[in-house]
């Protein structure tokens, strides 16, 4: 039989334990749900996650005079090649190193297209770091930690078909490199 003070106890305890359960749960909702954000789109539409629920996403942010813009020709590649497989590669227009995306809107995909042959789609100039990040990388940030903030444009966010984060590459990370299309691989929805 319990007394009075350990049937106190037993049941502050309880208490503490389901507040921090509690908190736990609140804290973690939507953590896994990349797919609930949008971006403006590079032609004024919304671009919204939402519309590749259930595919691995690689969310690149870019630039188009950067020396990593080169990469743009590597992205279209992984596009191509695991796109029919169920990965859709989003790229993120960013002026926020070195302001070395000067470009806007059309101009943006004009630039793509014609230099590189992009054909993913690509979101409107975005910031993505800082207070002014577009809430998606402040996201990242929250639920990946320090992996998934951009350090330099070209930096890659791999969601997997449930929404989470899979993995993060920084700029150097090339669209070829093995660790990549690992993670890629690892990532595309299972049929």
């Amino acid at each position: 039989m319990m007394t009075r003070r350990q049937f106190t106890v037993c049941l502050a305890t309880a208490t503490g334990l389901m507040a921090t359960l509690a908190r736990l749960s609140a804290s973690l909702a939507g953590v896994g749900d990349g797919f609930r954000f949008t971006f403006d789109g590079f032609d004024g539409k919304p671009l919204p996650l939402s519309r590749f629920r259930g595919r691995a996403i690689l969310v690149v942010n870019t630039a188009s005079r950067c020396g990593y813009t080169g990469q743009y020709a590597g992205l279209e590649k992984l596009w191509q090649e695991f796109g029919p497989r169920g990965l859709t590669v989003v790229g993120v227009p960013s002026n926020d190193f070195g302001s070395q995306e000067p470009l806007e809107g059309e101009a943006i995909k004009n630039f793509c297209s014609l230099n590189f042959g992009v054909t993913f789609p690509l979101a409107d100039r975005t910031p993505v770091i800082g207070e002014e990040a577009h809430p998606f990388y402040k996201w990242a940030r929250e639920t990946a930690g320090s992996r998934a903030i951009p350090k330099w444009n070209f930096h890659k966010i791999l969601l997997a078909p449930d929404g989470t984060v899979a993995a993060a590459f920084p700029s150097p990370v090339t669209p070829d490199a093995a660790a990549l299309h690992e993670a890629i691989a690892a990532a595309l929805p299972r049929s």
